[in-house]
């Protein structure tokens, strides 16, 4: 680190020592692309107010350079793959779920289950390489953080947290089926009104809509597995010296920090350690390049459209790449692609392409009329904070629930890009810029999305803060994490209720009979007289 940094955190943890006396020291276990981006907000904030930041990152990282000037410091561990290497599977599995066949819900879920444990292949390694290497687990254990900051996405910081006997908490956006918030955080989710994920339900449904939720929840619950639990539930035991399950070990958290709010999510019922803190990476626009700049105002009164697929997804194949540049060329808006594929044969003087684009600052720009997005929560975020209405084309995870959500709100359309023509992307864009009805409800969300009485990054800093305060949040978590699952569900006390009345039923019945037998034998008798 230079002297310039190791100035300025001295200087941070100065102010934090004279303001409060609190600093504390934080251990990081990230997830890659969208999530870091993320939680790196968090850890700018942190390390702001004087906080003593670590991110746990292995030598395959790909968005998270230790190299990069900053005040947070890096502990980088070397596992087998290499950064291309986790790159090339990373897009590889991306792309599979990408082009998967969605015509059968069984058949759909079920090769995403597979997805999953691949995945879980590869992380379960990178969490072995961590925890056998006997130097770095010294050298943390040595340097007594106050808390872990983890990613429920990737398994491994519970983990950690168990063996350094450091109290832990989670960022969070989903869980497939919301297993890991029921199962672990006890979080209630009624089918009735709370759609699960992957459905792309509102929470006004019809009866077959419940229905389906139901089948869903059902499915989540008792078949589909994101990880492998088995193997997790083994190599936690042996690592810890004692039989533990992934979940157990995971429902230990004491805050979660879920990365929406209700400006995009549905009402649903809560904990008090959860904490909603959705659009916290959201801010101000700031000036855009020159040359992007004089670009935007030759729109004139027209305006412009943000178009991007995300970080991931940067290119398409050229029939589909045709078939939006043709589309875009109908619209009277200038358009800003981030695009890095072949120039399109169809595409039109009033789109360029760029590799990279300032998503946030176009958004904040006052002449955007529309946004054109895959439908990632940070970039749907962006659009509510500033008031943009959107048109989705959802890929994977859960793009398809996150465009299904603003679609409700009435502040997106909706259509599918492998199977949309140049005329229904024209016909979306023409709705979406020129009915005020969409960009209303997405001013009405960005007013939600501002009017709150704290600001999620403040939030989220605060009970951060709060943890490494009290050691813990343990006032906070619900004795349902030491209730059984029969006991959780008054099972129990049903059964014994059930029994309680079949016995007076039993009772009751049995003196009636034997009243009536005895009345018979009485009315028989006397009758013999």
């Amino acid at each position: 680190m230079s002297m310039k940094w190791l100035s300025l955190l001295l200087l941070l943890q100065l102010t934090c020592y004279f303001r409060s006396g609190s600093c504390g020291k934080v251990l990081v276990w990230p997830v890659e692309y969208s999530h870091w981006i993320n939680m790196k907000t968090i850890l700018d904030e942190l390390v702001t107010r004087g906080h003593e930041v670590t991110v746990l990152t292995s030598s395959a990282s790909v968005l998270i350079d230790p190299n990069e000037p900053s005040a947070i410091k890096f502990e980088t561990f070397p596992i087998s793959l290499t950064k291309d290497d986790f790159e090339n599977i990373t897009k590889h599995l991306v792309e599979k779920w990408t082009y998967m066949a969605k015509n059968s819900f069984w058949t759909y879920l079920s090769s995403v289950e597979n997805l999953f444990w691949e995945f879980s292949d590869m992380l379960m390694n990178t969490c072995k390489d961590i925890v056998s290497n006997k130097e770095l687990m010294t050298k943390l254990h040595e340097s007594r953080f106050d808390v872990i900051l983890a990613d429920a996405a990737g398994p491994c910081g519970e983990l950690l947290a168990e063996v350094l006997k450091v109290p832990f908490m989670y960022s969070l956006r989903f869980s497939p089926g919301y297993s890991i918030e029921k199962f672990s955080g006890r979080l209630p989710f009624p089918p009735s009104y709370v759609p699960v994920i992957f459905s792309e339900l509102s929470d006004h449904m019809t009866f077959m809509e419940r229905v389906k939720n139901m089948i869903y929840i059902l499915y989540f619950d008792f078949w589909f597995q994101t990880l492998n639990e088995k193997n997790w539930n083994q190599f936690y035991s042996k690592v810890l010296g004692r039989p533990t399950t992934l979940f157990e070990t995971i429902g230990k958290a004491e805050m979660w920090l879920i990365r929406t709010y209700w400006d995009f999510d549905f009402p649903r019922p809560l904990l008090p350690n959860f904490e909603f803190v959705g659009g916290l990476h959201c801010k101000p626009a700031k000036s855009l390049p020159k040359e992007m700049e004089e670009f935007v105002q030759s729109s004139g009164e027209n305006g412009i459209v943000v178009f991007t697929l995300g970080s991931i997804v940067s290119n398409l194949t050229e029939e589909r790449a045709n078939t939006i540049a043709s589309a875009l060329a109908q619209i009277p808006q200038k358009i800003l692609w981030r695009y890095d594929g072949k120039k399109p044969d169809t595409l039109g003087p009033n789109t360029r392409l760029y590799k990279w684009i300032p998503q946030n600052d176009l958004l904040g720009h006052p002449k955007t009329k529309a946004f054109i997005t895959h439908g990632g929560t940070n970039g749907i975020y962006e659009a509510i904070y500033h008031g943009i209405p959107m048109v989705g084309l959802p890929l994977f995870a859960d793009q398809p629930d996150n465009i299904a959500h603003v679609k409700a709100k009435g502040a997106a359309v909706r259509l599918d890009l492998q199977t949309m023509s140049t005329t229904d992307l024209l016909n979306a864009l023409t709705q979406v810029i020129n009915n005020p009805f969409y960009k209303e409800n997405a001013m009405w969300l960005s007013t939600i999305q501002h009017d709150q009485p704290v600001k999620p990054l403040d939030r989220a800093v605060f009970w951060i803060e709060f943890v490494m305060r009290h050691k813990g949040a343990k006032h906070l978590r619900p004795a349902a994490h030491n209730l059984t699952w029969y006991q959780y569900h008054s099972l129990d006390v049903i059964g014994f209720l059930l029994a309680c009345v079949a016995t007076v039923v039993f009772v009751i019945t049995k003196c009636c009979l034997f009243c009536c037998q005895k009345f018979a034998k009485t009315g028989k008798k006397n009758k013999k007289e």
